[in-house]
Order: C-alpha cells, then structure tokens, then sequence
C-alpha cells in the first residue's frame, strides 16, 4: 500500500467530489479534514481480499462525512437561541394590550356586561360581529343589539364629559 501522503494526492478529487455531492457548502475545510480522517481510518482497515481499495475508500468517507453532518445538525438545534430582538418583543407585546384594555375598560362603566364585551372584542381583538356571535355563542342579530347599545351609551357618555 502507498505512503498516506501518496494517498492524500491521488483521493483529494475524490473528497472534494464528496463534498459537492453532499451539497456541502459550509464548513468546507472542515468536512475536508472529516474526509481526510476516513481516507486515513480506511487505509488502516482495508482488507485487500475484499474489494478495490477506491471503492471502500469512498464509501468510507462519504459515511464519515454523512455522520459529521448529523452530529453537526444535532448539536446546531440544541443549541439554536433566537436572537435577543425576539425575546424583547414577546416580553412588550403584553403591556401595551393590557394598558390599552384597561384604558377601553374605564370606557365600559355604565355599559352592560354583553355591551362591553362587544367593545372589547370588536376594539382589542379586532373581532367581526360574526366571530364575535360564533365566540359568544349567540346569533349575530343579538351581537348588533350589544353593539348598538353599546354605542348610544358611550356617545351619551363622550357628550356628557365634553
């Protein structure tokens, strides 16, 4: 068998061909290095009574690689965080509807329970009479009557203040 050296010259095109059937477009250097450990591992265990030597070489390579990428992509999804702009906005998404609910709450004094919850729906979770008649479980019909109460009586309420 030839030196190790001798075997780096003549099976480099054959780790770089690995590599682009692989589709390996990052970390190239390293998968290069993966390769040159399985042609190495191969040389050591190759048994001439078996088969060529270029066909065990490339088999033993590409499945050294193919198990570089697993582990590569395991520990990349153990350890994937998302960025800390992420985290900032689930944190302030709460406090401005709560805020803003509770500004639209001071508003329902003096509405019945249904008037306001046809203000709510409609003004924070931006909710059409139908969803909002499916949710509550009434017919449209009577979310308009919630509606229509609703609105008399804050406009009484926005005349009497101003």
């Amino acid at each position: 068998m030839e030196s190790f050296d001798e075997l780096v010259v003549q099976y480099q095109p054959m780790i770089h061909k690995i590599i682009q059937t692989l589709n390996i477009y990052k970390n190239q250097n390293e998968f290069y290095q993966t390769g040159l450990i399985g042609l190495w591992e191969a040389s050591l265990s190759f048994d001439e009574g078996k088969g060529s030597f270029t066909n065990y070489a490339y088999i033993y390579m590409k499945g050294k690689m193919l198990s570089q990428m697993t582990q590569n992509n395991q520990h990349k999804e153990k350890l994937i965080y998302p960025v800390e702009e992420f985290w900032e906005t689930i944190e302030n998404q709460e406090a401005p509807l709560l805020l803003e609910k509770e500004t639209i709450q001071t508003y329902c004094d003096g509405l019945t329970e249904k008037e306001a919850k046809w203000v709510i729906a409609a003004s924070i979770e931006q909710l059409s009479i139908k969803e909002i008649a499916e949710k509550e479980k009434v017919s449209p019909s009577a979310v308009k009557q919630w509606r229509s109460g609703a609105k008399r009586k804050l406009k009484e309420k926005i005349a009497m203040d101003s």
